[in-house]
């Protein structure tokens, strides 16, 4: 079943420039997909249009059957709680413990504290971080930070699951565990995955569709795909 759909989409900024060019792609639920590209190329911002921290300029682009092109900003948070985040600088509050920090989201919309004790424990359990329950981010190593933050993102049991450079301040054995839990939720939960990434070695490895963009463009869609790009300019 079709989860993603982006139709005929364009991204030109303020500025002149144009991110994302008549794009066209779907995703369908339970898939693990990379999308790649050289810095500039505008795989942030159609990262960025999912959940709806951009909007298009103009074509479509529809997420668990929301257009997020016609979405208010006061409907934003309606999108949001039906996926899960994962960012490169991590973004967990300093003066929470882990727990709370996973336990955050949870609360904001309302649920009992049994409730909520159950899911985030559940979540921490499932990326390996049980133990650290007390602990402040940092106590925490950059590693243990990220799968706290992976812990926030699937707590409440999202169907899509959006990483933008998770593993781009991890060295490379730290980045594969982190991956690895990715796609252990995505074969055991079923929750579709879409990571943005520059790490060429773990794109070959895992071997799963690849959307590579190129100034704006997609250029190659491939199941079981792997890393072929030039690195340019910052991204956009």
């Amino acid at each position: 079943m079709r989860l993603i759909e982006v139709k005929n989409c364009y991204k030109v900024y303020q500025n002149g420039v144009t991110a994302i060019a008549d794009l066209n792609v779907t995703i369908d639920k339970g898939e693990f997909v990379f999308i790649i590209g050289a810095s500039g190329s505008g795989k942030s911002t159609l990262i960025k249009m999912l959940y709806r921290e951009e909007k298009p300029t103009n074509g479509s682009v529809i997420v668990g059957g929301i257009n997020v092109a016609k979405l208010r900003n006061s409907k934003v948070y309606k999108l949001r709680r039906k996926l899960g985040i994962v960012f490169q600088d991590f973004k967990l509050l300093p003066k929470l413990t882990v727990y709370e920090n996973v336990a955050f989201a949870l609360e904001s919309i309302g649920l009992n504290g049994r409730e909520i004790r159950n899911k985030v424990l559940k979540a921490l359990e499932s990326v390996g971080l049980k133990e650290k329950i007390r602990s402040f981010p940092n106590q925490l190593s950059g590693g243990e930070q990220q799968r706290a933050c992976i812990a926030r993102a699937i707590v409440n049991d999202p169907k899509l699951l959006i990483c933008d450079e998770p593993t781009g301040n991890l060295d490379p054995d730290i980045s594969k565990e982190i991956v690895n839990i990715l796609k252990k939720i995505n074969e055991e939960a079923g929750t579709t995955i879409i990571m943005a990434t520059h790490d060429r070695e773990i794109v070959n490895e895992m071997q799963k569709r690849v959307l590579q963009i190129e100034n704006g463009v997609l250029v190659r869609d491939e199941q079981k795909g792997s890393y072929k790009v030039h690195e340019s300019t910052p991204n956009v």
